[in-house]
């Protein structure tokens, strides 16, 4: 998402700039993360002209898929993400080892990379999936594992504690 300057400046004095479109951002599925889909997100925001400085606020709105913790099925998540960037045509700020201000190369301001970094700020630990088919289609056993609730829960014994087991019996009797 870029946004030429001279569309920021032109009526700096008056209002700020508005924006709004959508990005598709479908390149954050093949990271490695957990976003296992992502639709194309809403952006819209201001630039506001504060002299060698212009201040970006906008707020992104989307939608990702992510794995549920427990049964790995797909989750969807909504998020609405509010973000402040600022970027500096000021020389000085080019050596400052501050990241919140982003020095302006050219004449036109690229959005996208700070979008894409705001999302996958977003992306939660962890997401549980609340839809009982989905908790109910559930693999509760696999190759060498298998879930045991503690309901469900047989005395097994131990096969390395069997020979105890018929000592005590023996004691018993």
């Amino acid at each position: 998402m870029k946004i030429p300057i001279g569309h920021i400046k032109k009526n700096a004095g008056n209002a700020p700039f508005r924006f709004d479109n959508q990005m598709d951002v479908s390149e954050l599925e093949s990271m490695n993360n957990d976003i296992r889909e992502i639709a194309p997100v809403h952006v819209h925001g201001t630039a506001d002209d504060q002299g060698n400085d212009i201040v970006f606020t906008f707020r992104i709105e989307g939608e990702m898929v992510l794995p549920c913790a427990r049964t790995l099925a797909d989750v969807p998540y909504p998020f609405t993400i509010d973000a402040l960037e600022i970027f500096s045509e000021s020389p000085h700020n080019e050596n400052s080892s501050e990241d919140e201000i982003h020095s302006i190369d050219g004449e036109v301001i690229d959005l996208a990379p700070l979008i894409k970094e705001n999302i996958l700020l977003e992306v939660p630990y962890r997401v549980f999936s609340d839809d009982e088919e989905t908790i109910s289609q559930a693999s509760f056993e696999g190759e060498g594992w298998e879930f045991i609730s503690e309901d469900k829960q047989e005395k097994k014994v131990d096969p390395r504690m069997k020979k105890l087991e018929t000592l005590l019996k023996d004691e018993e009797e």
